[in-house]
């Protein structure tokens, strides 16, 4: 069994410094790696990055991240990830990570996902350059995810991301905003790939469980969601056949 804690939306800024500390002290003895799905700072700055740093950093189990659309806000993701990374935590986009737990091998696919909305509600790849911009942003990262998740060798595949692949977990939040909250093709990716579980972050209104159409669990861990500083969540490791990508 992996036990895998997860938070994410946690808007860390300076006033905020030592707050989470004292809580992931001891996520060792409840999980075997923590992921972290977004919205760690308020704004995208460095200043708030250093924060979510020193929060994170040095844990007693491996710390893995995407960024979120508030740490794109400063347009500094390329810095805020590496200011991250180069604190022992692993931020993903397009790209994975494989630990080794108890003999089992558990493997993290990350990216930040972005809008467009869901079946038979959703935005289209058609008609102004805006909108096919729009839309287009979120066909790439799906396809990244798909790609990353089937590359995966491992005994547990997680899918980490911000946005939403399903409307289930949005629950809560007003319809006509779903399409800012994720899209379908983030579930399409997922449901392609034999994966175990799915988690994001970003809809603080919404509901924490949820399933693809393919029936993996996905599982919203936005922080005014789950109320704590994380919440665990367990898969038993399965024997699979191999996913085509």
């Amino acid at each position: 069994m992996i036990r895998i804690a997860a938070v994410g939306d946690v808007h860390l800024g300076a006033d905020a410094r030592g707050r989470m500390r004292p809580a992931l002290e001891n996520v060792g003895e409840h999980a075997d790696v923590l992921l972290l799905a977004g919205d760690l700072t308020r704004h995208g700055t460095l200043d708030e990055a250093q924060v979510v740093a020193e929060e994170f950093a040095d844990l007693p189990v491996p710390v893995v991240a995407v960024l979120g659309n508030h740490d794109h806000h400063d347009d500094k993701p390329v810095e805020v990830a590496r200011l991250l990374s180069d604190s022992g935590l692993h931020v993903l986009e397009g790209d994975a990570v494989v630990f080794e737990v108890g003999g089992e091998r558990i493997g993290v696919a990350g990216v930040k996902g972005f809008g467009g909305g869901f079946a038979g509600k959703c935005g289209s790849n058609f008609g102004e350059r805006e909108m096919k911009a729009f839309v287009g942003h979120t066909i790439e990262i799906a396809e990244t995810l798909r790609a990353v998740l089937a590359s995966i060798e491992a005994d547990v595949r997680v899918a980490l991301t911000h946005y939403s692949p399903v409307p289930d977990t949005l629950r809560g939040e007003p319809p006509e905003i779903y399409p800012f909250l994720g899209s379908y093709l983030l579930g399409e990716a997922i449901d392609a790939t034999g994966t175990d579980l799915a988690i994001h972050g970003h809809a603080h209104f919404g509901t924490e469980q949820g399933m693809t159409p393919g029936g993996v669990r996905v599982r919203n861990v936005a922080q005014p969601i789950i109320r704590s500083a994380y919440t665990v969540y367990h898969v038993e490791p399965m024997v699979r056949a191999a996913v085509a990508g």
